[in-house]
């Protein structure tokens, strides 16, 4: 029989160093965290429209046929003044556009429009991207063929 293995008194203080680092991580305990003005800024509303109307949107897309050839991406944002923020669109998870905004109130709204080719049908995604290019809002919507059954869930939004 072999006998267990004795490590030094240092390997000790290292794993307990290790272990310290690692509640630290997980307990959020950080100097890497975002400054608070990153931290700060949220999403209040992203959304696909058909339009929009005195910057508001007009409506909730979530399925969308194909005779409708323009749609809109909407998005409302608090605290990011002073950044530039991207709508990146997708189609099938490959880039199609970017589009770039600059940020200069303390609630922003904003939104990009894509014209559509009718034969795109499939996944579309808007990622909305800060300016240190860090992913922080994502929506889809579906682009079927008119002539499907349910090829059409537009939700309307209530107006003040």
């Amino acid at each position: 029989m072999t006998e267990p293995v004795k490590f030094p008194q240092t390997h000790k203080r290292v794993s307990a160093i290790l272990s310290l680092l690692f509640l630290f991580m997980i307990t959020g305990v950080s100097q890497a965290s975002e400054p608070a003005d990153m931290a700060g800024g949220k999403i209040t509303r992203g959304l696909f429209t058909t339009e929009v109307i005195d910057r508001e949107p007009v409506d909730q897309v979530l399925i969308l046929p194909n005779d409708i050839k323009t749609i809109y991406f909407f998005t409302e944002l608090r605290h990011f003044e002073g950044q530039k923020i991207t709508h990146r669109w997708e189609y099938e998870g490959n880039l199609v556009i970017e589009k770039q905004f600059e940020v200069v109130g303390p609630r922003w709204r904003i939104y990009s429009k894509k014209t559509l080719n009718p034969r795109m049908t499939g996944e579309w995604t808007v990622t909305v991207i800060n300016e240190r290019g860090w992913p922080i809002y994502v929506e889809k919507f579906r682009y079927v063929d008119k002539s499907k059954e349910n090829s059409r869930v537009i939700l309307p939004l209530e107006r003040d």
